[in-house]
């Protein structure tokens, strides 16, 4: 029969503790998302307030005047005249103070029910009788309104439809007919809804605009480089159309105030409607060959701990009964609170300011010129150690954040690639030869595309000697098919 026995084992285990928990999420919010996630904490916590503390307003008057004198009021927790940890015991912990801090911000309330609302399908549907449509051509229209997605793209060519249609509801219509149903159906509002790509969709969009020379630059630029011009290749597209730098950027001030997604401009209700505007949570600006970074905080509010807390906390900590612990323990629990989530929100600024700086010391080039071959391989690891965060740090902060630049607005993980050695020895960013993979298959006898094994020769003739594997993977990034489907008859 064996016998129990006692050991001892000494372990290292790392815990977050809550302060980092909720610096880490903050990290994660986008500019867009973050005054909604400080709204939720000003409604939650009273002793956090919006705007600036009155009381430094005030003194920087005073400042100004010379009449200013130090004030000996400081933050209350800090004092070391008074003890609140002694004065309140841990076990004497009130019930909403336990149902405070077992709060995930992950938790969200039930969500409201709106009434009485119209669908962006439902919307859609209302315009087809404005129209001219016989009863026959309102039932094949409505069907066709089911084949728009999600972001208002209907994605099906006039022959499928017509085939889809004759499967699924055995009407039959003539390729004709169908189209000009399409056709009324493309002029419902919002603007560019129905179309069967975002080239399509933009162009519409630009036609319903003022005519302006930047207007006509933009049409132009769609209709004759918009795969180049989607890729950002925009030496090649000045190059092509014979464009200045100022009549470009005009152009493209005008394409990137656009909707790229029809079916988001909806505003039928609340509840269902949706924002398409990225907000950016950087500006890049070039003012005479130096570049200035600037963190969007335009719509994020100020926040200061409310004085008024502070001073019934103070006035709780000399009544030394058991009456008054709760009471301060609760107003200390709050102010903490408070101080912990606007020392979280610095810390958040600081970390994309300085993660952003890195990026823009390391790609320096690009945001001078916005050429695309001109960004150099560059990986998180490599912002890891010019800043000295943990990778999963820079992780973070580049999610979901967008930097705007004369040149558009761009992904923070847009100028992140891995590098390769060239036939040269050089390092160059596997972007560029994914473009040069690209600039080969654009360029193929479609009646008999290139191999991969084709492709290979190709790419070691420009300088980058790769394998076949590598190629296939390349492709599979840019959904570029293999040769065999690329054929046309």
């Amino acid at each position: 029969m064996s016998k129990l026995t006692v050991t001892q084992q000494l372990r290292l285990q790392t815990k977050l503790t809550p302060a980092q928990i909720q610096v880490i999420k903050l990290l994660e919010l986008p500019s867009c998302d973050l005054q909604q996630r400080i709204n939720e904490e000003l409604q939650e916590n009273p002793a956090l307030e919006e705007g600036r503390d009155p009381e430094e307003v005030q003194a920087e008057k005073y400042e100004e005047n010379d009449f200013y004198e130090e004030d000996d009021y400081s933050n209350p927790l800090q004092n070391d005249d008074f003890n609140y940890d002694a004065y309140v015991n841990d076990d004497e912990t009130p019930d909403y103070v336990a149902r405070n801090q077992n709060y995930s911000a992950d938790q969200s309330s039930d969500e409201i029910q709106f009434a009485g609302s119209t669908s962006f399908s439902e919307y859609l549907k209302q315009q087809i009788y404005l129209t001219k449509m016989t009863k026959p051509q309102r039932h094949i229209a409505k069907w066709v309104l089911g084949n728009i997605d999600e972001d208002g793209f209907l994605r099906r060519t006039t022959e499928q439809l017509v085939d889809d249609l004759a499967f699924q509801e055995g009407l039959t219509v003539s390729d004709a007919e169908m189209e000009d149903i399409v056709n009324q159906i493309k002029e419902f509002d919002p603007v560019g809804v129905a179309s069967y790509d975002l080239q399509e969709c933009l162009l519409k969009q630009l036609k319903e605009k003022p005519d302006s020379p930047a207007n006509e630059l933009a049409q132009r630029i769609l209709t004759r480089c918009f795969d180049a011009f989607s890729r950002h290749r925009f030496d090649y597209v000045k190059a092509k159309l014979d464009v200045d730098d100022d009549s470009f950027k005009a152009a493209v001030n005008e394409i990137l105030h656009l909707n790229q997604k029809p079916a988001n401009t909806f505003t039928g209700n609340t509840y269902e409607s949706k924002v398409s505007t990225i907000i950016p949570d950087f500006f890049v600006e070039n003012r005479d060959g130096e570049l200035i970074l600037t963190l969007n905080t335009g719509e994020i509010s100020e926040l200061h701990v409310s004085r008024e807390y502070q001073q019934m906390l103070k006035e709780q900590a000399q009544i030394k009964s058991k009456d008054n612990r709760a009471a301060a323990l609760f107003l200390k629990d709050k102010i903490n609170a408070a101080y912990t989530f606007i020392d979280a929100i610095n810390l958040r600024n600081e970390t994309l300011r300085k993660t952003m700086t890195a990026i823009l010391q390391r790609q320096n080039e690009f945001f001078l010129e916005g050429d695309e071959l001109s960004l150099k391989p560059m990986k998180m690891q490599d912002i890891a150690d010019d800043t000295g965060y943990d990778i999963s740090t820079i992780s973070r902060v580049c999610n979901s954040k967008y930097v705007q630049t004369e040149y558009g607005i761009f992904p923070l993980k847009h100028f992140f690639s891995d590098s390769m050695t060239n036939a040269e020895g050089e390092e160059v960013s596997t972007r560029e030869i994914k473009d040069k993979l690209i600039e080969i298959v654009a360029a193929e006898d479609k009646q008999n595309p290139l191999t991969d094994d084709a492709l290979v020769l190709l790419l070691s003739e420009a300088g980058f000697p790769i394998a076949r594997r590598t190629i296939a993977k390349y492709r599979e990034q840019l959904d570029i098919p293999v040769a065999r489907l690329r054929k046309q008859a």
